[in-house]
C-alpha cells in the first residue's frame, strides 16, 4: 500500500515540476513579447494557458486522490495539502503570464513600455522569472533556507513596484494616460507574479516544519538570539574559570 501511495506521490511531484516549468517559460516569453514588441509571442503565450489548465487539472485530482483513497498522515498530509496550494499558485503565475502577453498583443505594433521605462520592467521581469527558476529546485530538495532566501528577494521586485508607481502618478509623467495605465498593470502583474513564487516558498516551509514562514523565521531568530546568549556565557566562564577555581 505504501509503495503504491509513494508511486502516486512521485507522479503528482513529477507533474507540479513540469508545471513549474511551463510557468517559468511562460513568464520569459510574455515578457519578450512586451519587451521586445513581438506579436508571435505573445499569441503562444495566450494560448499556452489552455496546457497549463489541463496539468493544474491533472494536479488537483491526484491530490484529491491522494488525500480521498491513500489516508495520508502527518508530513505525508502536509506535502498532499501544501501541493495542492502550489498548483493554485503556479496557475495563478501562468495567469498573470498570460495577461503580460494580452497586453503586450493589444498594443503591437506599439510598444507598450516607454523607452525610458523598459529597463525597470527589464529588472522585474528578470527578478521575477529569477524566483520562477527557483521553485523547481525548492521542490525537489524541499531546502528551508532556500525558500526563506527567496522570500527575502521578492524585496527587489516590491521596490520596484513601488517606484513605477511613484512615477506614474507625478504631475511630471510625460507620457499618456494609456502608457500610465499599462504600466501600472504591467507592474502589477509582475508584482503579484513574485508573490505567488513566495507563496510557494511558504509552503514549502510549512510542508517541511509544519510552521508558517513568519513563525520558522521567528523561530529561528530566537534560537539565534539563544545560541548568541550561551555564546557569551561560555566566553564569560572561560575568561573567569582560573578565578573560580
Amino acid at each position: 500500500m505504501r509503495t503504491a501511495y509513494r508511486e502516486q506521490m512521485d507522479r503528482f511531484t513529477h507533474d507540479l515540476l513540469v508545471m513549474s516549468d511551463l510557468v517559468r517559460n511562460t513568464m520569459a516569453s510574455a515578457s519578450e513579447a512586451l519587451l521586445d514588441v513581438d506579436l508571435a509571442k505573445a499569441e503562444k503565450v495566450v494560448s499556452s494557458i489552455d496546457v497549463i489548465e489541463e496539468l493544474r487539472a491533472k494536479c488537483e485530482t491526484a491530490a484529491f486522490e491522494l488525500l480521498a483513497l491513500e489516508g495520508p498522515v502527518a508530513s505525508d498530509l502536509r506535502q498532499v495539502v501544501s501541493g495542492i496550494y502550489i498548483v493554485e499558485d503556479l496557475a495563478r503565475m501562468a495567469a498573470l503570464s498570460v495577461h503580460v502577453g494580452k497586453l503586450a498583443r493589444r498594443r503591437h505594433p506599439q510598444s507598450a513600455v516607454p523607452d525610458e521605462i523598459k529597463p525597470y520592467v527589464e529588472e522585474m521581469s528578470r527578478q521575477a522569472i529569477n524566483s520562477a527558476s527557483k521553485i523547481k529546485d525548492l521542490l525537489v530538495n524541499t531546502d528551508v533556507s532556500q525558500a526563506t532566501e527567496l522570500a527575502a528577494e521578492d524585496d527587489a521586485v516590491d521596490d520596484i513596484h513601488r517606484h513605477l508607481f511613484i512615477l506614474t502618478t507625478q504631475r511630471e509623467w510625460k507620457y499618456s494616460t494609456r502608457e500610465a495605465v499599462d504600466l501600472t498593470l504591467i507592474s502589477r502583474y509582475l508584482e503579484r507574479y513574485s508573490d505567488h513564487a513566495v507563496s510557494i516558498a511558504s509552503r514549502v516551509v510549512y510542508m517541511v516544519t509544519g510552521m508558517r514562514l513568519p513563525e520558522y523565521q521567528e523561530s529561528e531568530r530566537t534560537k539565534e538570539q539563544q545560541q548568541a546568549l550561551e555564546s557569551q556565557f561560555d566566553e564569560i566562564s572561560r575568561r573567569y574559570q582560573d578565578y573560580w577555581d
